[in-house]
């Protein structure tokens, strides 16, 4: 499948992706939840978890609704989220973006991610990939839902999952 079967071009899909990943990098949370239509999902699986793992059978780092991650949002916002605060600094890098399957209407997008954290001297690496279920509103690409899979074993040494979005 490619992105023209889609009603997309692969520029299109991709420069959404960079543009989401810029959006969280300069911690410009209020844009990047602008991406998601109302009524979307956001999730984390444990590290390691296959593409078909569910959060009724498993536990997830983050299982949120749309109002979860609407308040998600709100919370790493504040001075009072102390895990952002200072907010660490990222860059994430996306690549391999491809079109699982769908049509115009409703579409999967995959793609695989780096993201590199630093806080208080210490850089983290996290990395896997992304797993989108996309439309489109008045014209411009929308997320449905998102699920970011991690690919390393476990997160013990990293810790904090506040910026993988």
């Amino acid at each position: 499948m490619n992105a023209a079967s889609v009603g997309a071009t692969r520029d299109e899909l991709e420069d959404f992706l960079y543009a989401e990943a810029a959006l969280l990098d300069a911690w410009r949370l209020d844009e990047w939840l602008a991406l998601f239509v109302e009524g979307a999902r956001y999730f984390i699986p444990p590290a390691g978890a296959e593409d078909d793992a569910d959060p009724s059978t498993s536990l997830f780092y983050v299982a949120d609704d749309y109002h979860r991650l609407c308040e998600r949002v709100k919370r790493l916002k504040k001075r009072t989220a102390h895990a952002e605060f200072p907010r660490s600094r990222c860059r994430r890098l996306v690549s391999n973006v491809r079109v699982v399957e769908g049509d115009a209407a409703r579409f999967t997008l995959t793609s695989n991610f780096v993201t590199w954290r630093s806080k208080l001297g210490v850089t983290d690496t996290f990395f896997g990939h992304h797993l989108y279920e996309m439309t489109r509103v008045d014209g411009a690409l929308r997320i449905l839902s998102k699920k970011t899979f991690l690919d390393q074993d476990d997160i013990r040494d990293q810790g904090k999952v506040s910026i993988i979005p």
